[in-house]
């Protein structure tokens, strides 16, 4: 569903600083997939620039309920940021004092502070970008450890139960809806040989090994604004899919996405591995960050969370090239089959580096 200006523009008039008078432009913003997302400049005034963007309900089935999550979660990391204006996203009310605006066509929008002087980075080019995003996932960590994780709603529900997650594969390799199955036998066997490796988070969550945490769930480096002048990072963004979870998931993510050597979807194996001094610099700088708020367990944990988001990001791709390419947007045939063999190998590069990866947390913990 494509939005014009002219809609986003008419959203913007019911929100807090945007008299009609005052608003110099509305312009799309941003290269996001998910939701769209407008810049708002107003003629004067204490905040000159605001972020607008549209919920993508199709996605977000329950808006209210995210943004109840984003008020909490920004509500509490306001208490402890030396600059709560730059260190935390500020929700924007409308005129009625609500966090967001749903308009006559049943669109859901909601409105940011801009944070002037900060950049966001679409890829890591440097190895000193990677560790800033880590030290900033792992404040996020820190600073939201108090914070009783077990009030937010799930905004995708079972988005990292790999339990969940496994029986949809199976379901669609017995649907086998597209006759795609027998084409893949060696990559339903390599998820098959470790079911129970990837239900061990879940387990260790339920007997309480490790503890319920606010997570993010889409730890990349473009959700970090970043200061333009010292690069340092400042600010988590895109709360959308903060949820209860375990912080290891946080981490594993970032590891399966920012230190794998090839690209997601890299149909060359050969170029698929573990980038062990990367993984090294984010275990560095996400301790670091966490400050002493994460268990001796989630950080003996660390390598099995990026073991194990690799093999469920993998698990995904594979179910949906079985299901017929639904959910991931693909670009080519066997998009979905590709990435999903990225994964795998990556997966495999982790199980020879095991040892390695051990190692390097464990020097950590010391």
């Amino acid at each position: 569903m494509e939005i014009n200006v002219n809609v986003a523009t008419d959203a913007a008039m019911n929100f807090e600083y945007c008299e009609k008078e005052n608003v110099e432009s509305v312009t799309r913003h941003g290269n996001g997939h998910i939701n769209d997302t407008f810049l708002v400049k107003l003629k004067e005034g204490t905040h000159k620039k605001l972020i607008l963007q549209r919920i993508n309900h199709e996605i977000f089935k329950d808006p209210e309920g995210l943004m109840e999550n984003i008020l909490k979660v920004t509500e509490h990391l306001r208490k402890k940021a030396r600059d709560p204006y730059r260190e935390t996203l500020t929700v924007v009310k409308t005129r009625d004092n609500k966090p967001f605006y749903k308009d006559p066509q049943g669109n859901y929008w909601r409105m940011y502070l801009y944070i002037e002087n900060a950049i966001c980075l679409e890829k890591v080019e440097t190895p000193e970008e990677f560790y800033e995003s880590a030290v900033s996932f792992g404040k996020f960590q820190s600073m939201l450890s108090d914070f009783p994780a077990e009030t937010l709603r799930e905004t995708i529900p079972d988005f990292h139960n790999t339990v969940k997650r496994y029986e949809d594969f199976e379901r669609a390799v017995k649907e086998d809806r597209m006759g795609r199955a027998s084409l893949v036998e060696k990559e339903i066997f390599f998820l098959r040989e470790r079911k129970e490796e990837m239900a061990r988070g879940q387990k260790m969550l339920e007997s309480g090994e490790l503890p319920l945490r606010v997570t993010h769930n889409d730890t990349k480096l473009n959700n970090i604004m970043m200061d333009s002048v010292t690069g340092k990072g400042i600010c988590v963004i895109d709360l959308d899919t903060v949820m209860p979870g375990l912080s290891i998931y946080d981490f594993g993510d970032s590891i399966r996405f920012g230190a794998n050597t090839a690209a997601e979807d890299e149909t060359d194996l050969s170029k698929v591995s573990l980038d062990l001094d990367l993984f090294e610099l984010y275990v560095k700088g996400y301790i670091e960050g966490a400050d002493g708020r994460l268990t001796d367990a989630e950080i003996c944990s660390l390598p099995y969370g990026a073991k194990n988001m690799t093999m469920e990001c993998g698990m995904r791709f594979l179910t949906d090239y079985l299901n017929g390419d639904t959910y991931f947007k693909i670009h080519r045939e066997n998009h979905n089959l590709d990435r999903a063999r990225d994964q795998f190998k990556l997966v495999c590069d982790m199980e020879n580096k095991w040892s390695q990866m051990e190692n390097i947390v464990n020097d950590r913990r010391k």
